[in-house]
């Protein structure tokens, strides 16, 4: 029988391996009949805190074991999961777990800090992941409790886990992912990576990312087993992959590429890797080509969107086994009877192929909502919605060339970074409050190691002065680091069009000259 919510997966898995590991972090492993246990005493102790059907727990942690166990406690008693990024500053993080409304909040104690300068008046219970901090560790919490508990009913089509991205409003949004979506990518991937019990996946990626959630998911379908690094390191990690036998792993190019500049990387083993997955950002032919000769595997590219709970297409390893140097530059094709269309964004009407419009994409792992913004829902299915999940409008610029699709810019300006996205709209609120800006805008340029980094063109007020590392200084007393400007450059005006929009193209554009522009 088909698994419909993410705990039919750890049921089967109790019944098929009840003492095979399922998770391990450092020192830490878990059987899927730790995991069961576990999350039950949870359950009862969310049950108990008045959390139920719904409701929104947040956890602000590196901590992948401890966010696992809270997210499927969490779906046991029909609430939902909410990891926050914890690269954000206090005032990011208190809209977060504010717009959730979330009671209950996980946070590791070098974050504890974060949370005490946030105004969380909704928080009812704060635990933290170690007993390391003055906070009851969440074992501390839920110790105690039953380790059996009845989960509640839940349709395949109920909130199972909501992840936070940046609007272009500058206002961060609550993507709503589901069972039956989550359940989805984990089908894909498990049958397109060839990933099942026998193998163990090497997850390097942070929990706030969708990417690092799916991947902790996968071991529940299909029975393997997942070894988590929140604290990427890049020569810790190329070792890992022959002390704990990783057969599988997904990381961003600026991994893959502080990995290749270990420079004894390829004196490690990785006779036991299968397959390098890859995606969030651009990565360079030549980063590639280094790679392909280091690890010796099958790679993959992913290109996705949290909002379809991860991947949209795939460029398979046939694809890059081919020496096609104008293959590996596109995204590939749709996956898991997914659909893509490329339409004009301004009439809606689809476009030919080969021809530039904004990509749409059909799927059943489309995200059930915007939490509490149905404006911002209905604006992302112009369409409404279908049997096969509805016509989701992705924001990004592309073509189709022979079935494969190749993303050239992003409509919505967006700049990524070593796999964050980051919205110019966000960060420009944040500039225009310092004393000495009279204009600016934000625009991603070309980095050799985060594939873009953040600039700001910036026109003083007249009579003032401020250098560019006196306005960096003061965006980071109130903004996330990796979001603010690395560089800045102090111009007399700011390209416009008649109707007084910034013409970021004409920013970009002698910075970008003779390079590529992508998205991973």
């Amino acid at each position: 029988m088909e698994d419909l919510t993410l705990l039919d997966g750890l049921r089967r898995q109790l019944a098929e391996r009840p003492d095979a590991i399922a998770y391990r972090q450092g020192e830490r492993r878990l059987s899927y009949r730790d995991v069961d246990a576990s999350t039950n005493r949870i359950a009862h102790a969310l049950v108990a805190g008045g959390m139920g059907r719904g409701t929104r727990v947040a956890v602000l942690t590196k901590q992948h074991l401890d966010c696992m166990l809270v997210t499927l406690a969490a779906c046991k008693v029909g609430a939902v999961c909410m990891p926050v990024n914890w690269r954000l500053a206090a005032k990011e993080v208190e809209y977060i777990v504010n717009h959730g409304k979330a009671p209950f909040l996980m946070v590791d104690a070098e974050f504890l800090p974060v949370v005490e300068k946030a105004e969380l008046p909704g928080v009812r219970v704060l635990v933290g992941t170690a007993g390391d901090s003055a906070l009851p560790s969440l074992a501390q919490w839920c110790s105690g409790q039953p380790d059996t508990f009845v989960a509640v009913a839940a349709d395949t089509h109920d909130a199972a886990l909501q992840l936070y991205s940046s609007g272009t409003t500058g206002l961060p949004k609550g993507i709503v992912l589901t069972h039956a979506g989550l359940l989805s990518t984990s089908r894909t991937v498990s049958h397109d990576w060839k990933f099942d019990h026998r193998h163990v996946m090497g997850n390097p990626l942070p929990v706030f990312h969708v990417a690092g959630m799916t991947m902790l998911l996968l071991t529940l379908y299909t029975g393997g087993q997942t070894s988590s690094y929140p604290d990427f390191d890049p020569r810790s990690y190329l070792a890992a992959f022959a002390q704990h036998g990783i057969t599988h792993t997904f990381v961003v190019p600026a991994m893959m590429l502080f990995m290749l500049q270990v420079p004894e990387a390829k004196s490690f083993d990785f006779s036991g890797l299968q397959l390098m997955a890859y995606g969030g950002s651009p990565v360079s032919e030549s980063v590639l080509q280094r790679a392909f000769e280091v690890f010796g595997c099958d790679f993959l590219q992913v290109y996705g969107l949290t909002e379809v709970s991860g991947p949209a297409t795939f460029l398979f390893p046939d694809d890059h086994r081919a020496g096609n140097a104008e293959l590996l530059r596109s995204a590939g094709r749709p996956i898991g009877g997914g659909r893509i269309r490329i339409v004009d964004p301004i009439d809606f009407k689809d476009l030919p192929d080969g021809e530039v419009g904004e990509v749409w994409i059909e799927s059943d792992r489309n995200l059930k909502e915007y939490w509490r913004n149905p404006e911002a829902t209905a604006a992302a299915y112009p369409e409404g919605r279908n049997a096969n999940g509805g016509w989701f409008r992705s924001g990004d610029a592309g073509y189709v060339k022979d079935g494969y699709l190749y993303i050239n810019d992003r409509i919505k300006d967006m700049i990524v970074s070593g796999g964050e996205n980051i919205y110019p709209a966000e960060v420009e609120n944040v500039l225009m409050r310092h004393p000495a800006v009279a204009d600016g805008a934000v625009i991603g340029v070309p980095d050799a190691t985060w594939g873009e980094s953040v600039k700001a063109c910036v026109v003083l007020r007249p009579g003032t002065a401020a250098d560019a590392r006196a306005i960096i200084d003061f965006m980071r007393e109130h903004l996330a680091h990796y979001k603010c400007p690395k560089t800045i450059d102090i111009v007399e005006t700011l390209p416009r069009n008649p109707s007084g929009k910034v013409l970021k193209r004409v920013l970009r554009e002698p910075y970008w000259k003779g390079q590529s522009r992508a998205v991973g």
